[in-house]
């Protein structure tokens, strides 16, 4: 290889491509994510390899694993990539004014319905970003999904992530009137273990936990659920067809509260509200994009129809 043809490949590129391989996990993932092919992925890697005089993963019929110093570049190659995103983006005058795409992941519920106004007043006050918005509940994978952050609602287990508490979704009790005039009535919170129930099963399946705020006191309960799906809207349209009780947010049911096509059950009786999140890896640099996009979650969701700041 000439000295000019040398000077040509991009160094930068190429590990970012090893990076890729190995966070992602093979070379079919990173072409997926990078949008490119797996014959282009593998001649990046025998070009980098080539470069630096060593083999970098070692190929065998049991899989790919990184050698000693496979271990050594793709530690240093992460800090280089971080560190020249970080000089072109102060270069180009990127470090204060967002530029480029924004990779986000967000609940079903919240990502079709609530967030599309904030969304839309982020791209309104940032021009040079655009928006992949991902939806599903689902806990997050930043590698997997090739995504830059996830706003997340429930508790969070994994200590490899910053979280950002930014606000909770009060939860109520709900049913439709016709049910509850087919049973006998609900004089205590124990008798709703009578009733037939709709769970929702990325929260609960077949018991709930209810609390009563005003006396400091909690009671749970044994369900038996005709319905479980993850969808809130599936468990929605399943309590308004009166196939059983159900534990929602109280901003998807609010106008058939008012409408009298369900009815808040035992009303100081509640379940505990669930945390919003914000979700991003740790980086030594995190781009401009991103970080004006938490401080405007920050500043919305707390605000947000159908959501509270934490611990009110």
């Amino acid at each position: 290889m000439s000295e000019l043809n040398s000077l040509t490949i991009d160094r930068i590129e190429l590990m970012r491509t090893f990076v890729r391989i190995v966070d992602s996990g093979s070379l079919s993932a990173a072409a997926r994510q990078l949008g490119t092919t797996q014959p282009t992925i593998s001649r990046r890697l025998k070009t980098l390899e080539k470069l630096l005089g060593t083999e970098l993963i070692l190929r065998s019929t049991h899989g790919r694993k990184l050698t000693d110093d496979g271990e050594r570049c793709y530690a240093h190659a992460r800090t280089l990539i971080e560190q020249w995103s970080e000089l072109e983006d102060g270069l180009r005058g990127a470090g204060e004014e967002p530029m480029g795409r924004l990779r986000v992941r967000a609940p079903h519920a919240f990502g079709q319905d609530q967030m599309i106004r904030p969304l839309s007043r982020y791209l309104q006050r940032y021009p040079g970003v655009s928006i992949d918005w991902m939806l599903n509940d689902h806990s997050p994978d930043f590698i997997a999904d090739n995504i830059d952050c996830a706003i997340h609602v429930g508790s969070v287990t994994d200590p490899s992530v910053i979280a950002v508490l930014l606000a909770e979704v009060p939860r109520i009790v709900v049913a439709a009137p016709g049910l509850l005039e087919q049973s006998p009535p609900i004089e205590q919170v124990r008798d709703l273990e009578r009733l037939p129930w709709v769970a929702l099963s990325t929260y609960y399946r077949n018991e709930v936990t209810l609390v009563d705020r005003r006396a400091d006191r909690s009671q749970q309960l044994n369900i038996r659920p005709r319905v479980s799906t993850d969808s809130l809207y599936a468990l929605r349209q399943s309590a308004l067809e009166g196939l059983g009780v159900a534990i929602v947010s109280t901003w998807i049911v609010q106008e058939d509260l008012e409408a009298g096509r369900l009815i808040r059950i035992q009303p100081q009786w509640c379940a505990h509200p669930l945390p919003i999140y914000l979700l991003y890896p740790y980086a030594a640099y995190y781009p401009a994009r991103l970080r004006t996009f938490i401080d405007l979650m920050r500043e919305v969701m707390p605000m947000m129809a159908g959501t509270r700041p934490p611990g009110v």
